[in-house]
């Protein structure tokens, strides 16, 4: 293990950049095996380790990460948020069950055909009377004489 070291002008030159930071990680890497050498056994250096190590608690909590919305505050995030909890065929089958609730009839057929049967009554009435005094629909502007003009009240008192 005895390796030529390079000097230190020479690893500061550019075109020695990646060298110099191959060598540090090894002198890096020596200091530590040196520290912590009473510590680590030679088991733990060659063996596998019976522990996963988590750099957040996050996943160890289950704990949501990223953004939150609540309420209906942000609805673009509540739907990300839905997907991740539950998945996209669930939450695309509770999308269409709350259309379809959407969707329900507020006016029953009772009372739509009542309201539609008196519409019909009214337009009838008005379309009899427009008969009666001989009035065409689409002629009804154009018959008005066009020299009328706005006649003053009497006051006479």
């Amino acid at each position: 293990m005895n390796k030529t070291k390079l000097s230190k002008f020479i690893l500061e030159m550019k075109f020695m950049k990646k060298t110099k930071e191959k060598v540090e990680k090894e002198e890096d890497d020596a200091e530590g095996r040196a520290l912590y050498s009473s510590e680590i056994t030679d088991k733990m250096l060659h063996g596998q380790s019976n522990f996963i190590i988590e750099p957040s608690f996050v996943p160890c909590e289950n704990l949501i990460e990223g953004r939150v919305s609540y309420r209906g505050m942000n609805p673009e995030i509540e739907r990300i948020m839905e997907i991740e909890r539950y998945g996209e065929q669930q939450v695309k089958e509770r999308e269409r069950l709350e259309r379809e609730k959407e969707m329900t009839k507020d006016v029953s057929d009772k009372d739509m055909a009542k309201f539609y049967g008196s519409i019909v009554k009214t337009m009838e009435k008005k379309y009899k009377q427009m008969k009666r005094l001989n009035i065409q629909p689409t002629k009804l502007k154009k018959e008005l004489p066009l020299n009328q003009k706005f006649k003053k009240p009497n006051y006479d008192d």
